[in-house]
């Protein structure tokens, strides 16, 4: 966000929440952090998303730590409130495997790596309920960067990471569930005829780019839009500061209007955080489901 003695339009103050903290190689050959966009775009390649790696990695160790914790304090005799909730969320994603596996090509890695995927995910997401500001404005005050993003699945760097990854997996298990030759077969003998094969390699190629690209984009594109509108109602709240004449946070320059727009903003952004637990909660479970569908689809053999 802008600090109080600078000013932004509308499209300023969306494009500064819309932007990554960067870090990476200036056109000049040197290193460093790049503040604003321009900077950023200038760095082409040799670039990382420092907030969204943080972010990704730091919630999903905490994933694994919160259930490693309730594995080790597993009591069948006397189960907390908190195991039994663990216990559910992983009952749910083990039910969510063998309806989807058959009992031929079941797989006990499944149940495990789609839940870790459920709670990863929504976590990630969850992190959009945080006011939009916040954050921004501490890493501004402590000097290290005003631009700062907390919802790394609104980076497609990182769901196409993801999906990519769950990528491998399906090429992995395809080979080995279905060799070498069963895995040919399938992508050049169908679904037309063999003389047909250039055809149903190109058809069976783009299916398969197609499953981690679909991943991908789809909880990047659902969770991107959510964060925009809470920007967007953020505007309406400006107003409180401001009469509506401008984007300069945290002066308090109190008008009728401006206290008008901003009840209505905090209005909008409570109900809208209210409809977001569900999408936030749907992207999890459908990332989730898709993946075990995917993998599903490499175990089968013909």
């Amino acid at each position: 966000m802008a600090s109080g003695s600078q000013e932004l339009t509308g499209a300023g103050y969306i494009n500064h929440h819309l932007t990554n903290l960067t870090y990476g190689r200036f056109p000049d050959g040197s290193w460093g952090i790049a503040h604003g966009a321009q900077e950023a775009a200038s760095m082409g390649f040799w670039a990382i998303h420092v907030d969204s790696m943080i972010w990704s990695l730091g919630l999903g160790m905490l994933a694994l730590w919160f259930m490693r914790r309730i594995a080790l304090s597993f009591n069948s005799a006397n189960p907390s409130k908190l195991q039994c909730f663990v216990e559910t969320l992983f009952e749910f994603a083990q039910d969510s495997a063998d309806s989807t596996f058959t009992k031929q090509a079941k797989n006990l890695w499944i149940a495990p790596m789609a839940l870790t995927i459920f709670v990863w995910v929504f976590l990630m997401n969850l992190m959009d309920l945080i006011p939009v500001d916040w954050i921004p404005y501490f890493f501004e005050q402590t000097g290290i960067s005003a631009y700062h993003k907390i919802v790394a699945s609104t980076d497609p760097n990182v769901t196409m990471g993801m999906a990519f990854a769950i990528f491998i997996m399906i090429l992995f298990y395809s080979l080995k569930m279905k060799g070498v030759v069963g895995f040919s077969k399938e992508m050049l003998l169908q679904p037309f005829r063999k003389w047909l094969f250039p055809a149903n390699l190109l058809l069976e190629t783009v299916a398969l780019i197609a499953k981690p690209v679909s991943l991908g984009l789809r909880l990047f594109g659902n969770m991107y839009a959510g964060e925009l509108i809470f920007i967007l109602i953020a505007l309406t709240f400006s107003g409180m500061w401001t009469g509506g004449e401008g984007f300069a946070f945290w002066t308090y320059e109190w008008s009728i209007a401006g206290v008008a727009l901003g009840i209505a903003g905090a209005l909008m952004q409570l109900g809208w955080a209210i409809f977001h637990i569900l999408v936030i909660t749907l992207q999890a479970y459908i990332f989730m489901m898709l993946t075990i569908v995917y993998l599903s689809q490499a175990h089968e053999t013909h």
